[in-house]
């Protein structure tokens, strides 16, 4: 019944009560992309880490995966050691590199290797070990098969030209000034993929760990740059982390716990923002909804004097007016609800497209809990802010009221 009535009474002033649930709707929509802004790249980024199917990675001391070009000696040794322990049940040592293709006017779709470059296309490669890899997903072709195969995306077919199935010439290093090329190898493209861990405009290949270590030379044989451990389900992530470290002082071992951790500082900057921007999103909707029940309940002064002289209870006043703020807020966050999800989506496909990002990066995720509890701190703005023009109303001196009114 209050709630009828407090949906009678916001009627009256349709264009005004229109204006003020747009603006609760914003300030909701607001406050939602920024809930799950804040939880949208740590999120993505697990995803990605769990998608690989390994608990653990083991880099060179001091440094994280692939954030530098140092690698580890001994790869197969480490391999080895790393296999024998108890609650280890998969390893897939990797290096990363780059190499150069030779790309010529001619060598689209060609059978035949390239020569007399007109061009010199660069990419980062992954040495793998195709039967335990977890860095790509094949959407064209089929696995590395022999040392002489290599796995492209679609960035690097793009850019060269070359297509799955051709045969390609490439090279482990390149002279700019000499035009030399040095580690040179022709190889065959059997796939493409998606590589998980790479942004979608980055040009990236796979080829067999042997192969790319015997083209960079004695200096890169027999070293890896991470090796990944999967271990079996029920092991402590944790007491095994720390036995691999202990094993070999030259890694550092890295778990996804402690992976994502290291991503929440480096995000810290984006989650305080969100928290920063999702506060005023808080303040500004409970202003808009105390501004207009406030003005609501000014112009209806003498009506609400007349209803406490008949002898309508204060609380059923204070109810009427508190539930025009709470129907605001409730129409306002179902609305603002589906204007953040779309504005997120909008706002996703903006950002995503930043160079390094891995293509399927969402910078937001929707958790239907910490939505709904977010929308649900809206609605209670709501509420309190009908507070104030609810006591203000039940608290009216009724015959000075009444004379005020009168002689007005």
């Amino acid at each position: 019944m209050m709630l009828r009535l407090a949906l009678a009474t916001l009627s009256r002033r349709r264009a005004r009560t229109a204006l003020t649930t747009a603006g609760v709707a914003v300030a909701a929509a607001m406050l939602l992309d920024m809930v799950m802004l804040g939880s949208g790249m740590r999120e993505s980024f697990r995803g990605f880490i769990e998608q690989q199917g390994f608990q653990i990675r083991l880099t060179p001391r001091g440094t994280m995966p692939f954030d530098s070009e140092a690698t580890v000696g001994g790869g197969a040794a480490l391999v080895q050691a790393v296999s024998a322990d108890p609650d280890v049940v998969k390893v897939a040592p990797l290096i990363g590199s780059k190499i150069f293709s030779r790309v010529t006017a001619a060598s689209t779709s060609a059978n035949t290797p390239p020569s007399g470059a007109d061009s010199v296309v660069a990419a980062f490669v992954l040495g793998v070990v195709p039967a335990v890899q977890g860095d790509y997903l094949i959407v064209e072709g089929r696995e590395l098969a022999a040392p002489d195969e290599m796995v492209v995306n679609a960035s690097y077919l793009a850019a060269t030209g070359f297509a799955v199935g051709d045969t390609v010439q490439i090279a482990a290093g390149y002279d700019a000034q000499m035009r030399r090329f040095a580690g040179t190898r022709t190889v065959r493209i059997v796939a493409r993929a998606r590589f998980v861990m790479l942004g979608g405009t980055e040009r990236a290949a796979a080829l067999p760990l042997e192969t790319v270590q015997a083209m960079g030379g004695p200096e890169r044989a027999d070293r890896v740059s991470v090796v990944m451990v999967a271990t079996r389900p029920g092991a402590d992530i944790e007491t095994v982390r720390l036995r691999l470290e202990a094993a070999d002082a030259r890694v550092s071992a890295l778990s996804t716990a402690a992976a994502l951790k290291f991503v929440d500082e480096r995000l810290g900057y984006f989650r305080q923002l969100a928290f920063i921007l999702a506060t005023v999103s808080l303040a500004v909707g409970f202003l808009l909804v105390t501004t207009l029940v406030t003005v609501s309940v000014n112009e209806r002064i003498g009506e609400i004097a007349v209803m406490r002289a008949i002898g309508v209870a204060r609380w059923r006043i204070v109810a009427q007016v508190m539930a025009e703020g709470v129907a605001l807020s409730l129409v306002g966050a179902t609305i603002g609800l589906g204007l953040g999800l779309i504005t997120a989506k909008w706002l996703n496909g903006i950002l995503a497209a930043f160079p390094g990002l891995p293509a399927a990066f969402d910078f937001f995720y929707f958790e239907p809990a910490a939505a709904f509890r977010s929308l649900g701190l809206l609605v209670l703005c709501g509420i309190a802010a009908g507070v104030w023009p609810a006591w203000r109303a039940a608290t009216l001196p009724i015959a000075k009221t009444l004379r005020e009114e009168a002689v007005a």
